[in-house]
């Protein structure tokens, strides 16, 4: 694979050298210079924005007529004609003021300076007005990339518990407001709009992250995407990935990290523009020793992105996603062990690998400037392997023979959106959203036993699986409808509806298990369909120029997972009658930018979770601890998140220092308890995965050349099963005390060269964020001690 990948850098970087004629110019607007001006060139469907001096460029055209059109907010727009023969052409630029009382759309280009930020009420074809959004643009912050540091990545995202126990950054675990953060299944996880979780509907889990360095921002909508993305309760979280640059043919970034306990990560990618044709893609590999013994991963990821605009209206865009990786996992800890010596690994055994090949295919047709549609249609084709012994952690490996768990992921979706927008009010657009999303899954999981061995041998040791064997398909058809109202200039109202058919299925066996006589094989069969609608409003309010009030109101839907139904586990069991949760959010808040300096999103919320799935703590008749995965009860988290971001540098001397000194702070509050039943163990109890306090603060100094930034966080104490257990012998339950961590980050570049060099826990404190009840442990992960990491670049 990786051969193929080589080739196709070569061919594309052998297409860019092809060099032809170009057409620059500087902007100006009433005479000054102006940067962040968008600068469309027609009919090639190419853009670009202004530098310092008002300049812009695009090159590698070949002759033909062109038109330039150049936007600016609170300018008229320019257009103009240029005929291209067999030189260059320069443009001067005059821009005038518009009419204030009426602004076409503008698309904006690097606008902000800032980390974090909010999604416009509209975006492409979607539509995020009087919701809860958040943004991270990868470009500004200063962190760990290479290894996907997910602490420092999303430390302006508030309410955010954060799973630690990869230092490689293989996989990210995040959960919001109260929800579980394994491997972001509360989340609809897209890269670039579409799914890239193992299966939507039977196991909504994510075994690929993109890689950080790859990503140019990641977009959040909470609870409130519901109605346009699906009807999780997290909300969603979409990936956008680099394109290559429009001005240029050609551009290569090349990133080579060493670290701390034998990592290297070496990131390659070539990107650019010739003619028509906008192409990106990358080649990475990763690996590492881990600070615990057995803890190895190699990792291999590439990526290609090549989009054509065949006419200035219609453009083709074809993406595909490939991913690789073996991983030996030191297993987990008791508490006794984790305080003596959370270095240790009790388990020699345990290996994890994972495929992942994933292929998109979507087309952009403009009908007009207000009427877009986009079609996408994508394909997954994946799978996991988890090998070792799962036993409890307190009794040591038995030999013999390991468990094996086998999972096969084949996925097709398509999805179709439709956006207009029209004068509801004189000169004040609204805006109208329908989509259609069609979605089969199916997925194929075995488990059994494999050999006595200490390898990553990944074979079922009899030919049958001796446990379980399921196919699992799924079938989604989904219709949504958003209309913004926008009732005057300052005010919107945006409701909007989710008409939901879901069909699941399970088809296999397993094994019995009983007493003094041999396990009894037991086939099963199962079929569950349901249809039904979901409801949500929002609504906005502009209070002053900067200013913005906003909220929301929408239905959230879970259904379970049959594929959950028969995994075999000592340290955990799931009731056979589980039943599909349901609930809503509601978030309100008031966000918006004083002077360009400072941004702030202050907001409240409020989840329900009806027949909410948690862990309570139980014994077996052997009178051993276990989780029973069940409908524990309703639960209700209530809170406030904060954000807070300020360059003071900015403010105290209007703008004219070329120092940036930016300061933030996230801070939420949650308060999340089980409510509405009669089992007294887990009435008012603390939902588990809920820190009630979480604290991120940081300060970053420096230009455009040089960069050191500070962070600091603060994880309040929290639970991880229903009853609020202390202590268990297992170590699958019980507490997980608070901790604090500090990260320290320094970058420099110039010209084609840059240098980066991180210390993560810089206080080297020993803490865990998760108990684990199967891979990859059971019982404590321990977070990594103080690393170092140093990152050269070379970009061309």
């Amino acid at each position: 694979m990786k051969y193929i990948f080589l080739f196709l850098f070569a061919l594309l970087a052998a297409v860019a050298q092809a060099q032809q004629l170009k057409i620059s110019g500087t902007i100006k607007l009433e005479g000054v210079a102006i940067e962040g001006a968008t600068v469309l060139l027609q009919p090639r469907n190419l853009q670009t924005s202004s530098k310092e001096g008002g300049y812009f460029q695009f090159s590698s055209l070949p002759a033909g007529n062109y038109e330039v059109v150049v936007t600016y907010f609170g300018a008229k727009e320019y257009r103009k004609r240029v005929a291209l023969t067999n030189e260059d052409v320069t443009l001067q630029v005059t821009l005038t003021s518009a009419d204030p009382t009426y602004l076409n759309e503008v698309t904006i280009t690097h606008a902000t300076e800032q980390a974090g930020g909010n999604l416009r009420q509209v975006e492409g074809v979607a539509i995020y007005a009087g919701k809860k959004t958040e943004v991270i643009h990868i470009g500004n912050i200063n962190a760990n990339l290479a290894t996907n540091n997910a602490r420092q990545v999303y430390s302006r995202i508030a309410g955010l518990n954060i799973y630690e126990n990869d230092g490689g950054g293989i996989q990210l675990g995040i959960g919001g407001r109260g929800l579980n953060p394994s491997r972001v299944s509360n989340f609809n996880t897209r890269q670039n709009g579409y799914d890239i979780s193992a299966d939507a509907l039977g196991y909504p889990e994510s075994y690929y992250t993109p890689p950080t360095e790859a990503v140019e921002k990641i977009e959040i909508v909470r609870g409130a995407a519901s109605l346009q993305y699906g009807t999780q309760f997290g909300g969603l979280i979409n990936f956008q990935l680099k394109k290559g640059p429009a001005e240029k043919p050609f551009t290569l970034v090349s990133r080579q990290t060493g670290g701390s306990f034998g990592f290297f990560n070496s990131f390659n990618s070539i990107g650019g523009t010739v003619g028509k044709l906008n192409y990106y893609t990358y080649y990475q590999y990763k690996r590492g020793d881990g600070w615990r013994p057995n803890s190895h991963f190699d990792q291999h990821g590439a990526y290609a992105h090549v989009a054509y605009a065949f006419t200035d209206k219609f453009k083709v865009t074809g993406e595909y996603t490939f991913m690789h990786y073996l991983a030996q996992q030191p297993g987990g800890l008791t508490d006794a062990d984790f305080e003596k010596d959370p270095s240790i690994s009790v388990r020699d055994r345990n290996w994890f690998r994972v495929n992942w090949n994933l292929l998109s295919l979507s087309f952009d047709y403009r009908f007009t400037e207000k009427t877009k549609l986009n079609w996408r249609t994508y394909t997954l084709n994946a799978g996991r392997e988890a090998l070792g012994i799962l036993k409890y952690i307190n009794r040591p490996d038995p030999g013999g023979p390991r468990d094996m768990m086998a999972d096969k992921y084949n996925n097709y979706a398509s999805e179709i959106r439709l956006l207009h927008q029209y004068a509801l009010v004189k000169e004040v657009p609204s805006t109208f959203l329908v989509g259609l999303r069609v979605y089969k899954g199916l997925t194929k999981q075995k488990q059994g036993t494999a050999d006595e061995g200490s390898g990553p041998a990944f074979d079922f040791a009899p030919t049958e699986p001796n446990r379980t064997n399921y196919t699992f398909p799924g079938t989604n058809v989904a219709a949504f409808a958003e209309n913004i109202f926008q009732l005057s200039e300052k005010w919107n109202v945006t409701p909007g509806v989710r008409f939901e058919y879901i069909s699941t299925k399970a088809n296999g066996y397993y094994f019995r298990t009983m007493r003094f006589v041999p396990d009894v094989k037991v086939p099963e069969k199962k079929e569950n369909n349901r249809a039904f609608v979901l409801f949500g409003i929002g609504t906005s309010y502009d209070l002053s120029k900067g200013i913005e009030v906003y909220a929301n109101i929408s239905q959230n839907y879970r259904s379970i997972n049959f594929n959950d139904l028969r995994i075999v586990n000592d340290n955990a069991k799931v009731d056979s009658l589980l039943k599909d949760e349901t609930g809503y959010t509601f978030d309100g808040g008031v966000r918006g930018k004083i002077n360009e300096w400072l941004y702030y999103d202050l907001s409240v919320f409020y989840l329900r979770y009806n027949n909410r799935i948690g862990s309570v703590f139980t014994k077996n008749t052997d009178n051993m601890v276990y989780r029973l995965r069940t409908n524990v009860a309703d639960s209700r988290n209530a809170g406030f998140e904060s954000l807070v971001e300020a360059d003071i540098l900015k403010a105290v001397t209007q703008g004219r220092s070329r120092y940036k000194l930016s300061v933030y702070t996230n801070f939420s509050a949650i308060d999340a308890r089980y409510i509405n039943t009669q089992e007294t163990a887990i009435s008012n109890k603390l939902v588990e995965f809920v820190p009630p306090l979480l604290f991120r603060s940081g300060v970053s100094f420096g230009d455009k050349r040089f960069n050191i930034t500070y962070q600091y966080s603060y994880v309040a104490r929290q639970y991880s099963d229903a009853t609020n257990a202390e202590f268990t012998p297992t170590a699958v339950d019980g507490v997980v005390p608070a901790y604090q961590v500090m990260d320290l980050s320094a970058s420099y570049e110039w010209k084609w060269f840059g240098l980066f060099a991180s210390m993560n826990n810089v206080a080297d404190v020993r803490y865990f964020t998760r108990r684990a009840d199967g891979y990859p442990g059971p019982g404590i992960l321990p977070s990594d001690p103080r690393s170092y990491y140093l990152t050269l670049q070379v970009k061309l």
